[in-house]
């Protein structure tokens, strides 16, 4: 596929940004290169080499790892003098084994997620929160006061109850107080977990009665794009609806929704938890001990409760965000998330690098699509995250954020969510210049990482993600279940991370965790994209496996139709659903919003099939395109494909999806009512 970009023509694995040779040696990949070539007597000329080695030699790449990056822990003894390559004993002791499948990191170490994140705080580093519920707007927390409100609340937890072991589960939203909540919770050994206030009674219910919490912590209300959104009653709902919890904590958030409880539940006020005067201390733990649980989707049954552990998290956070981002004290990190979406937990990582953390709480297109590249100029960001679609929704609306803002300190834009399309790196690149590095990312809630991202030594390619990330050995893997090259396969990981899930949470067997992940291509990690690696070590994700469109034979992901289809200015959306099944060929079905002023009429259609036909293929031309306002997405902005799938095939709506795991369950009514119209 190509693209005009200016007066030249953008094409896919063209080089769109490279690093300068200069800027590369200040950064610390660059020295953690240096570093590691010295002690292992090794040559490292480029990235593809350091990144060989870091997953042929997984023990010592990670030992190092935790010893250049300054991990706060307990080794064994056995590890405390090292020089040059690792003994069969030592190695032991780095990884218990190679295999995906029940592999354990640093299995005799003790480390704490928030003692990494709190201990070596710089004075001036700073947590600032933006937010349409609060009066104030912005707020600035240093270091010493974090430090400070982790320790009062931690106390008040203990006070309530809460040991190690103990989940605590926060209903709240990306601000400050969300932060302190969970690093005191992980000080103390409890384990985390956490929904934005605006995910629904039932999506809510459904992941917190899985892990039984001994407290809640909530808000009562919050403000979206100007207007006052009351949760009150579904918090008297959620909290009624768990069996396990005698006591929550109300944050007050937004002014005049105050919550007075109701017998059996003790409500205690945020403000009043614990001793200001309370002692920050903190609880190590076994590398592998869960320190967090995040959920998938939830749209087709419950949400699957994954659980991470505390050195899992912070060595691949540390490791990621040092290396691949080089953000590091005097640096500002941002990235558009909610507290329900594992983005969340990737930026308040920040902390483990000293960088300071930008946490916002509201709508992206309130007063208009400029508030967070207003945020982002304001603020001199350094490292600016946001997803895919919001990308597009900027360059639909025609936003001329380079003409309005300056950005002096930016350096890099970062993008998850979906695949940033052809036209996503051309828009950003006019509005930014090619000095800004455009960084395309995929990895996932399950791995509550990035394994394909980029680096500050590898160019960006148009269309791709740069580079598989250090220690990630990111696999295309063909039907005949082998590693290839330059054509598209199932997206696995051949070697542990360490942010791999250790369990799924009530899982006694592990069962469900095994065929997740492991029992479709025995010996590696399946996770459920389509993924092409090249030769030059950069990848294109096709979308996911499971809901591959299969024409005669010939597969194509989702994302290639979307790249299309969201090309023309008319679209703002698309769906796209192959409802073939074994041995019969179905239809195959276009789902678009229009832009305001448009309409699906022939000449439209008629452009629309001309262009699949060019770019994709005759096959795979869809039978039909059907207007819709909008295309049913889940709370993490993820396009409801599988489920939308099995319905047109026939399932009851009932078996496929849950309602209140849907960001706008009515957009699956109107599909439904438009497939039988």
């Amino acid at each position: 596929m190509t693209l005009l970009f200016g007066s030249s023509v953008l094409i896919e694995g063209e080089v769109v940004w490279r690093p300068d040779p200069e800027t590369v040696l200040g950064t610390q990949i660059d020295r953690f290169r240096r570093s590691l070539a010295a002690e292992k007597k090794l040559d490292f000329p480029d990235y593809a080499t350091l990144h060989a080695y870091s997953v042929d030699n997984p023990e010592d790449f990670w030992d190092y790892c935790w010893r250049f990056l300054g991990i706060v822990g307990d080794r064994p003894t056995g590890l405390d003098q090292l020089d040059g390559s690792l003994t069969d004993e030592q190695r032991k002791l780095v990884m218990s084994t190679r295999s995906v499948e029940g592999a354990r990191f640093f299995p005799s170490s003790m480390i704490n997620f928030a003692e990494n994140a709190l201990s070596a705080l710089l004075e001036t580093q700073q947590v600032i929160s933006i937010s349409e519920s609060m009066e104030t707007g912005i707020r600035s927390m240093g270091a010493e006061q974090l430090r400070s409100e982790v320790a009062r609340v931690a106390d008040g937890l203990r006070e309530l109850g809460v040991q190690a072991g103990d989940r605590v589960a926060g209903y709240l939203p990306n601000q400050s107080e969300t932060l302190v909540a969970f690093l005191a919770t992980a000080s103390i050994g409890a384990i985390w977990s956490c929904c934005s206030p605006d995910f629904g009674v039932a999506a809510v219910v459904d992941r917190f009665k899985q892990i039984e919490p001994k407290v809640v912590i909530f808000v009562t209300g919050y403000r979206y794009a100007n207007k006052e959104i009351d949760r009150r009653e579904a918090v008297s709902e959620i909290l009624r609806a768990l069996p396990s919890l005698k006591v929550a904590v109300a944050v007050d958030y937004l002014a005049g929704y105050g919550f007075n409880g109701w017998s059996g539940i003790r409500i205690f006020k945020w403000s009043e938890l614990g001793s200001s005067n309370a002692e920050l201390t903190f609880h190590r733990v076994e590398f592998s001990t869960p320190l967090w649980i995040l959920f998938s989707s939830g749209t087709t049954g419950l949400p699957k409760p994954i659980v991470h552990s505390h050195g899992g998290a912070t060595i691949e956070l540390t490791k990621t965000l040092a290396l691949q981002h080089d953000l590091g004290p005097g640096r500002k990190f941002f990235w558009f998330t909610t507290t329900g979406w594992m983005m969340w937990n990737y930026l308040i990582g920040g902390l483990l690098v000293g960088a300071d953390i930008v946490l916002f709480d509201g709508s992206p297109g309130y007063p208009d699509l400029s508030t967070l590249w207003r945020l982002c100029s304001d603020l001199e960001i350094d490292t600016f995250g946001i997803s895919a679609p919001y990308v597009a929704s900027c360059m639909k609306a025609g936003l001329d954020v380079g003409t309005k803002f300056s950005f002096p300190k930016l350096r890099a834009v970062g993008s998850t969510g979906a695949p940033l399309a052809l036209e996503g790196f051309s828009y950003l690149m006019e509005q930014l210049g090619t000095g800004v590095q455009i960084v395309s990312a995929s990895g996932g809630t399950d791995v509550c990482t990035a394994f394909l991202s980029s680096s500050p030594m590898t160019p960006t390619y148009a269309g791709k993600l740069s580079c598989a990330t250090l220690g990630s050995a990111v696999e295309s893997y063909s039907p005949e279940g082998h590693g290839v090259i330059g054509e598209v396969g199932e997206l696995v990981l051949s070697r542990p991370l360490p942010s791999m899930p250790v369990m799924f949470w009530g899982d006694p067997d592990g069962s469900r965790f095994h065929n997740a992940y492991f029992a479709d291509i025995p010996g590696v990690w399946r996770h459920g994209d389509w993924v092409r690696m090249d030769p030059d070590g950069s990848a294109v994700i096709f979308g996911r496996s499971d809901s591959t469109l299969n024409r005669d034979g010939v597969r194509m992901g989702t994302a290639e139709f979307y790249a299309s289809l969201e090309s023309f200015p008319e679209v703002v959306d698309s769906l796209v659903i192959d409802t073939s099944g074994l041995g019969r060929q179905g239809e195959l079905i276009a789902f678009l919003v229009l832009g305001s002023g448009s309409e699906l009429n022939e000449e439209l259609v008629h452009r629309l099939r001309a262009k699949i036909k060019e770019e994709l293929s005759p096959r795979h031309v869809p039978d039909r395109f059907i207007a819709v306002s909008e295309i049913p997405r889940t709370m993490n902005g993820k396009k409801l494909e599988v489920p939308i799938r099995k319905l047109l095939l026939g399932a009851e709506l009932s078996e496929v999806v849950v309602s209140g795991s849907l960001a706008n369950p009515e957009a699956v009514h109107e599909i439904l009512k438009a497939i039988k119209g």
